[in-house]
């Protein structure tokens, strides 16, 4: 049972990575590859404040926010001048750059050796120690941000979001500073993204740079692709498909000395063949 929730917490913390992702990729077209980044500075900030300062979880929550919004704020004034290939590439080396800070800067996040010791949130006196109790938090997050998600997308700034996508060019012609719509969108993805990087460091009680690289990046770029680019529930579907796919692979039975190999082989054949005859995603409505 304990390993079901597991997973079921792990599904719920990247589906909250999809839907932020979603909004800046499917919503407005804007190929981004940073996305673990900003869920490692929700990370580090939460794991630093609750083993040094003894703070609360939630205030760590805000402090996250603020924090990740301020980075993507000054990183975003500079992608948001880019186009396609090149905004991309920004993000692939400011990915690389936080990286690089969380393994090197050891003052503050204790390099290679990770941070450990990160205490699980407590409310009105009850501490969510156990899985299960942490698993309706994370669900309860999850929804939470899945409505303040399908909000966006569905209001005028969710419109002009999907005009930028369509033809940025001709939505300026209308009086549309396309700059600071593709600032905002790109913020508010990365403060979303930050409060899941603040759950991964409480559930999991010790976090280190390995788990932020551009693989994690490319990883949550494929939840969105293969659960469907502009579709918030594709976003959740791909999250429960990539989790679980791995993990039911196990089961399959290949012999000892080749299982690894032999579920990875399957795990990219079925990824290939999706991409292949549904490039828009199993409920997509965009395709790059």
């Amino acid at each position: 049972m304990e390993y079901f929730i597991h997973l079921a917490i792990l599904v719920s913390i990247y589906a909250i990575l999809g839907l932020s992702l979603n909004l800046v990729v499917g919503y407005t077209g804007l190929l981004s590859i940073s996305q673990a980044a900003f869920y490692g500075i929700g990370a580090y900030t939460t794991a630093i404040l609750l083993t040094r300062f003894d703070l609360n979880f939630f205030v760590s929550i805000l402090a996250g926010i603020v924090i990740t919004g301020v980075c993507s704020l000054l990183i975003g004034f500079v992608l948001s001048r880019f186009k396609e290939d090149y905004y991309a590439l920004g993000s692939f080396g400011f990915n690389i750059i936080v990286y690089s800070i969380f393994l090197n800067w050891q003052s503050l996040t204790q390099g290679p050796l990770g941070i450990p010791g990160i205490t699980r949130p407590t409310i009105f006196g009850f501490s969510l120690s156990e899985n299960i109790a942490f698993l309706g938090l994370a669900v309860v997050g999850g929804i939470l941000i899945f409505f303040f998600c399908e909000f966006i997308a569905k209001s005028s700034f969710g419109r002009v979001l999907k005009a930028i996508r369509e033809d940025e060019q001709a939505i300026e012609i209308f009086g549309y500073k396309t700059l600071y719509y593709k600032l905002a969108i790109f913020v508010l993805s990365a403060m979303i993204a930050s409060v899941a990087g603040s759950f991964f460091a409480s559930y999991i009680t010790f976090i280190d740079p390995s788990t932020f690289t551009l693989n994690e990046s490319i990883f949550i770029l494929s939840i969105i692709i293969l659960g469907g680019l502009a579709n918030l529930k594709g976003s959740v579907l791909g999250a429960l498909f990539l989790i679980l796919l791995p993990e039911a692979l196990r089961f399959v039975g290949f012999p000892t000395d080749i299982a690894a190999q032999m579920r990875q082989l399957v795990y990219g054949v079925l990824l290939v063949v999706l991409m292949l005859y549904r490039p828009q995603g199993l409920l997509g409505e965009y395709k790059l």
